[in-house]
């Protein structure tokens, strides 16, 4: 490795990008998107972050997908415009949720669009805490979910809301879910620097940082445990990952010490899975505790 410390880029699949776009180009589109009348750059630095964790989600969604696609914690909307111009054999329906008292909304947003024609269009959403309210649809309805960036946020009962999800997913449905990685490299040199890895506290309260990441390991266990099979697991780097003074030759001594870490290391989890068989009734003991024993399971 040269004296330098491990790359997790070495150990994930090429970015990937729709047919006749450049990283470059989808990138300007989306850092100049307005939501609701906002100056044009107001999410420069989201889009500008975290434009290849988008490219990556899009490519978990299956070219020619058709049927209804359902996108929880749509807003600000990066991904959703993304679906709507790769894949549009689907019908979306999406959710966010803004705080209590309103159960439906609608933001405009205003982009340059993926032709160089400017769009401007009306996007209606439900407004739901998934944490403590059903969803407004039927059982099965959707054929695929995306759920992105939002399992870190919950503050209670993950498995209740994932099951919630499930009960809307049709069998043998796709639920494609990404989260940060609590095992990448980006933590692991910060816990070794003596450095804090724990979000700070947001104006937005709880909803507004991240209440638990997940392992891979820990990822595949809690969907497992919901009844879903997975189809598609890696973690890949969207950013470059902090600097770090201390010795990377040390460091990837240790890592690669553990089989196969180099491919565990991104700094986010890009996942799909299978809506396939019932999940388990109970709790499962290594996420919850200080529940009633016959509740959890063995």
């Amino acid at each position: 490795m040269n004296g330098s410390l491990i790359d997790p880029r070495q150990f994930q699949p090429a970015l990937p990008l729709p047919d006749g776009y450049t990283r470059e180009k989808i990138l300007e589109i989306l850092t100049s998107v307005s939501i609701d009348h906002s100056a044009r750059g107001d999410l420069y630095g989201y889009a500008f972050a975290d434009c290849e964790r988008f490219l990556h989600t899009l490519s978990l969604i299956p070219e020619g997908a058709g049927g209804k696609l359902i996108e929880i914690g749509a807003n600000p909307y990066f991904t959703t415009l993304l679906v709507r111009r790769f894949r549009p054999g689907l019908s979306l329906s999406l959710v966010n949720y803004f705080g209590a008292g309103v159960t439906f909304g609608q933001q405009q947003v205003t982009f340059p669009g993926f032709d160089g024609v400017e769009e401007t269009f009306e996007l209606p959403f439900h407004n739901v805490n998934i944490e403590e309210s059903k969803l407004p649809f039927a059982d099965g309805e959707f054929d695929c979910m995306l759920f992105c960036e939002v399992l870190e946020h919950l503050t209670n009962d993950p498995v209740a809301a994932l099951l919630e999800l499930k009960r809307v997913i049709k069998p043998d449905g796709l639920l494609v879910l990404t989260t940060p990685n609590a095992a990448r490299l980006e933590t692991v040199v910060a816990l070794l620097d003596g450095r804090n890895i724990y979000d700070q506290y947001s104006g937005y309260g709880p909803y507004g940082r991240h209440n638990r990441e997940y392992t891979r390991h820990e990822l595949h266990a809690l969907l497992t445990h919901c009844g879903f099979d997975v189809e598609v697991s890696y973690t890949a780097n969207v950013h470059p990952d902090a600097a770090s003074s201390l010795d990377p030759e040390g460091i990837n001594r240790l890592l690669l010490a553990t089989r196969n870490r180099e491919h565990d290391l991104g700094q986010y989890q890009f996942t799909r899975w299978r809506n396939s068989r019932p999940a388990e009734s109970r709790l499962p003991a290594w996420l919850y505790r200080s529940y009633p024993k016959e509740r959890m399971a063995p």
